[in-house]
Formats: structure tokens, sequence, C-alpha cells
């Protein structure tokens, strides 16, 4: 894919050529630019020639040919996320920041994926495990992983940590010592016995579905293979709040119910005894 990877690479600095910069107007709408020398930003707030923001620090305010103002910034993860062309239903900020968090992704492990989809969660992953980690992410369609992978250049210049496969977990893993195995795929549970033996002891499942029977199809699963303790599901709510002036109060609208985190621990063989560990 990539002779170096380096997050880094792209992600400080003045703007480079080839570069993808978010410009921000006055009443917070924005604009995704590639920065090439030949592009122009066209909007109803008039032009300006992207190759002029090569060597210009990142939170400077430019002028359109209209007299508009717009603040230039590198787009966030979560931002490119939310706007990258998709063919399927992408996880959510907040569900991706949760499953880090409740993932325990850490730099240098070894994560596979199944439901490469549009990128998101791959993207999330790959920057998570930095140049010591490794990504294998499965998919069974060929138009998503070509998807994905141009979703994925957008972010990264280059990576030499992520192998993109067309293949059905649904019947085999074939990775082995891998540290988390995380899922967004409608029948999860199918891939259970397989990630039980592909995890290393103590790694860590995770599974993401937007269903109340999905979750308890998954989680009577993990239950049912003994091999999977400290079973818990949740799902994440966030809304914004609008703070102005003498006014402070929480936004009409949320991001309500996107879906389901259920996650558990590859453990030894479990008793009938220990199903307080569950």
């Amino acid at each position: 894919m990539g002779a170096e990877y380096n997050v880094e690479l792209n992600r400080r600095g003045p703007f480079r050529e080839g570069d993808y910069i978010q410009l921000l107007d006055r009443r917070g709408r924005s604009y995704l630019v590639h920065v090439t020398r030949s592009n122009l930003f066209e909007s109803h707030l008039g032009n300006y020639s992207a190759s002029d923001l090569i060597g210009q620090d990142e939170g400077v305010w430019i002028t359109t040919n209209k007299g508009h103002r717009l603040m230039a910034v590198r787009p966030t993860l979560s931002d490119l996320t939310l706007r990258m062309p998709r063919l399927a239903t992408v996880m959510y900020p907040k569900d991706l920041g949760a499953m880090l968090f409740y993932a325990d992704i850490f730099p240098g492990a070894r994560v596979l994926e199944a439901g490469t989809g549009s990128g998101a969660l791959t993207m999330t992953l790959l920057r998570a495990v930095g140049d010591r980690g490794r990504v294998y992410t499965y998919d069974l369609r060929q138009d998503m992983i070509e998807q994905a992978e141009a979703n994925v250049a957008r972010y990264f210049n280059s990576w030499d940590n992520l192998e993109i496969k067309i293949g059905d977990v649904y019947e085999g893993i074939e990775e082995d010592d891998l540290d988390r195995v995380i899922l967004d795929l409608p029948e999860p549970w199918h891939v259970v016995p397989h990630a039980s033996e592909a995890l290393v002891p103590g790694g860590l499942f995770f599974g993401f579905v937007p269903t109340v029977p999905q979750v308890d199809e998954l989680v009577k699963t993990l239950r049912s293979q003994r091999t999977f303790g400290m079973i818990e599901t949740m799902e994440i709510m966030m809304r914004q709040w609008n703070v102005s002036g003498r006014s402070v109060r929480p936004s009409h609208r949320m991001v309500g119910h996107t879906g389901f985190i259920v996650t558990g621990r590859r453990t030894s063989p479990r008793q009938a005894s220990d199903s307080s560990a569950e």
C-alpha cells in the first residue's frame, strides 16, 4: 500500500500539496477542499485557488473573490467520517470513540476488523494501532474495498500496516495471535467461535449491532462459547449544548440510538460454576 506509514506526515506543519483542507465560514458551515495546484474552490461565497493554501499555517483566514472570509484547518477524523464518500452507513464518531476506549485499542495492537464498508472504522483503528500495530480488515464486496481504500488514502499519505481482504469471516479467520476482533456485521454471532480461536488469552471481542434481537443473539452466543467473560452491552447517546450569552440549553437535536456495543474478553474455558464472570 505504501512504503512508509507516518500519521504525523500530514497532520502537522504548514499545508502541503495533496492535503485535504476544511474551510469554515462564519456560520459554521464547512467545505472540504483538496489542495492541488490546479484545484479551484468554488461556492456561493466565491472562488479561491487551492494552490494559495500551500505553505500556509493551519487556522489561517482566507478571502474569496467575493470578499467572504473562511478559516482553513485540517479536517479531524470525525469530520472526514461524516463527509466521506460511502456505499454503506458508517459508524458515528460517538461510537468510534467508545470503540477505541472500551475495546482498548492500543499502539502496537494486532486488530481484525470485519465489515470494512466505507473505511471509517478502518481509519480509526489504523491511527490508533500506530506504525507498530497491524489492522486486518475483511469485506465481501470489491466495491466496498475500493471505496475504503480511496477514503483511507484521503487521510493517510501512505501505510504498510493495513491488509484489506475480500473474504467471509462467517466461514473462518485466517489470522491468529490477535489482540482485538472488531465486528460491524449483520450476524456477528457466526464469528464468535472463530474469534475465540484467533484471539490471544485476554484478547477483546467487540461487536456493533443496531437492534435488540441482534444483541440478544450475540450475547447468548458469547456466553454459550464458554471462552468469553466480562460480557457487557451498552449504547452511546450524544447531545450538544447551545451556549449564547445567558442562554445555555441543550440542543433540540441529538445523536440518539445508532447501535449497541457488545464486548467480551477471551478467557480460559469456563465451568458451569463460573457464571458470575459472564
